[in-house]
């Protein structure tokens, strides 16, 4: 058969370059077109934002925000919110950047080399030559010069496009007053609540009863699709207790780093500063010299002498006092000619005159701790761990690509892979695609929960590609049974059905007993049964409901006292008399001021976000996702 091909391979590669392209044509390429028109997440003056943009740009947040913060809860930076958030920005960013082209704003190259001479973060990365380090640079940042500068450059090219409206507002002093007074209004206010609590004895409901709202509000009774997994995780702990390191190893780096597993050499040393600064005047230098040696002599003469000495003549204001005392110290602690002379002393030996950019010393040796090398058995542990730490850095590279072979190549099962690599299976259930409250690992990201219910996965049970869940963090899963989202059947939640249908409608009967008590009392007040009068305010509610402070601050004030009704759902009814305004205590000048400072700013805020929103129309700005249940649209920043 094999020859028979041979013979006619050029037939057969004809027939299937027939077969195979005309497919590619009718269906791979509109295939391609859909997909790539399902990736558009939003879209900015004709130009499309994909998602694997998005999905780029908040990984690289992800990872800015993690080394600012590395103990951050991972699920916090991968949640819907967060997702969400890196879109709008992105968004707002293109919207500027339009803004900006259209309005020919750049940015003067004066202006730029000035912010860059100023910025401490850049001067960082300058040789002591006065040249900038472009190699540690790229290292650092992961950018060129070039890309970091037209980034920059570009960045306040849209600052300046926002920075002419918010720069230029202002408000007016009867503005500011009239806000002020609204949002710091108190009133007077005695309540009565109606509670569907005190009503749940009066609510009678039948089967049917049950039945009908069930049907009605079956979507209370849903569980959503769940999924049994199991799943490995290669991290650098993984790779490290699996890593072997021999005594001789071990021994060899004890020999070479014994100094660090022990305590440095500690001299305590006394001194006389006869001061000199480096700037002084030559003759003013000499004759502190002078000095010093004239102390010199007398020492020589007699040494017990020197704290006598020092506290008398000594310029040094924290140790003349103590006898020109400083305690103990290590190398490293004192400018390189103190510490050369100090560490050169015998115990009780004083030095020759000692000359540092402070000016002169006389040094004093009075007491040495000797330097303590633990033995080889007591630090054993601790050199293990460190040396296995530095080795599963080196080691996670290879391990990574072995893990991420193995659980391709052997798709139906992690056991092959967890073998080669000495890894645990770990197994959970009830796993949706939205991270559980609590979750932490791998089963906290979002990326690694969208991996286990992609459809290869859910139909083929699958492994996950290897998937990156944090710094040197790999994991895959499989997902081992799949139940689809459902209703549960109406004898497994009766009791529950039966809780909300009694709580609905014992809400319904708190209501309309509060509304008939808020008709008498309004007709007759002094029937009404209230509460003691307490005084409330936005910014303190008295335990009163929202809703209740709401209303009693805006019952019209020249119709003061009069009976209004809140209705506060399922926590039931509250009927609230407004008995009169209280007048807000005058605020001290200062904080009048910081107020006014801070109207100011919410106007300048309220207005930068209002022009933001034109130009978002402008530049038909669009974002294609629903925006998440729990997600507070952006200001503009």
């Amino acid at each position: 058969m094999l020859d028979s091909f041979r013979k006619h391979n050029k037939i057969i590669m004809v027939l299937l370059f027939l077969l195979i392209i005309p497919s590619f044509v009718l269906f791979g390429v509109d295939r391609y077109q859909q997909g790539g028109q399902g990736e558009k997440v939003a879209r900015v003056a004709g130009n499309d934002i994909t998602r694997p943009e998005w999905d780029a740009q908040h990984r690289n947040e992800i990872d800015r925000i993690r080394q600012q913060s590395p103990n951050l809860d991972p699920a916090l930076l991968d949640s819907e919110a967060a997702r969400y958030a890196t879109l709008e920005r992105m968004v707002r960013d293109r919207v500027l950047s339009e803004a900006a082209s259209k309005a020919n704003m750049t940015v003067s190259e004066e202006r730029l080399s000035r912010i860059f001479s100023e910025d401490a973060g850049l001067a960082s990365f300058r040789t002591p030559e006065g040249k900038f380090d472009r190699e540690r640079f790229m290292r650092a940042t992961g950018r060129t010069p070039e890309q970091y500068e037209a980034s920059f450059r570009a960045e306040l090219a849209m600052q300046q496009v926002l920075l002419g409206i918010s720069g230029t507002a202002f408000a007016t002093s009867s503005q500011t007053a009239a806000t002020l007074d609204a949002f710091y209004a108190r009133r007077e206010i005695q309540v009565a609540r109606f509670n569907p609590d005190a009503m749940t004895s009066k609510v009678e409901v039948s089967d049917a009863d049950l039945e009908t709202y069930y049907k009605e509000h079956s979507n209370q009774f849903q569980v959503p699709e769940q999924a049994s997994v199991e799943y490995l995780v290669l991290d650098l702990d993984s790779v490290k207790k699996n890593i072997a390191v021999s005594d001789a190893d071990l021994r060899s780096y004890y020999d070479q780093n014994a100094a660090r597993f022990g305590t440095k050499e500690e001299r305590r040393a006394s001194h006389i500063l006869i001061s000199a600064p480096a700037s002084a005047p030559a003759a003013e230098r000499e004759k502190a010299r002078a000095k010093a040696q004239e102390l010199l002599d007398q020492l020589k003469k007699n040494p017990s002498a020197f704290a006598e000495l020092a506290r008398k003549n000594s310029q040094d204001p924290g140790s003349a006092e103590k006898g020109g005392d400083l305690d103990f110290v290590t190398r490293g602690a004192m400018v390189k000619p103190f510490e050369d002379a100090l560490f050169a002393l015998k115990k009780g030996d004083i030095s020759d005159i000692v000359q540092t950019e402070f000016g002169y010393h006389i040094i004093q040796l009075t007491d040495l701790k000797p330097a303590v090398i633990p033995p080889f058995a007591q630090v054993r542990d601790a050199i293990a761990d460190e040396v296995r730490s530095q080795q599963a850095t080196q080691e996670f590279a290879k391990q990574a690509e072995a893990f991420t072979d193995a659980v391709y190549q052997q798709a139906d099962s992690l056991k092959p892979a967890a073998d080669k690599l000495k890894l645990s299976i770990q197994k959970a259930d009830n796993v949706s695609r939205v991270p559980a409250q609590g979750a932490t690992g791998a089963l906290a990201n979002r990326n690694f929960l969208n991996g286990l219910f992609a459809t290869d996965s859910l139909e083929r049970k699958h492994n996950t590609e290897a998937i990156e869940i944090g710094p040197n963090q790999l994991a895959s899963g499989r997902v081992v049974k799949y139940s689809t989202a459902r209703t549960l059947p109406f004898p497994e939640v009766k009791d529950k059905v039966r809780s909300n249908l009694v709580a609905q409608r014992a809400a319904t009967l708190a209501k309309t007993e509060g509304e008939a008590q808020l008709k008498a009392w309004q007709a007759d007040g002094g029937a009404a049964k209230l509460s003691p009068p307490t005084t409330i305010s936005r910014l303190d509610a008295q335990s009163q409901p929202q809703a209740v402070v709401e209303a009693a601050l805006r019952a019209d004030s020249t119709k003061l006292p009069q009976f209004v009704g809140v209705d506060l759902g399922p926590q039931g009814y509250a009927v609230v008399k407004v008995n009169k305004s209280v007048a807000r205590e005058a605020p001290t000048p200062e904080v009048a001021k910081q107020e006014r400072e801070q109207f100011a700013q919410a106007v300048a805020s309220a207005e930068t976000s209002a022009y933001f929103d034109l130009l978002k129309d402008r530049f038909k700005a669009e974002i294609l996702v629903p925006r998440p249940a729990d997600v507070v649209p952006a200001a503009v920043r």
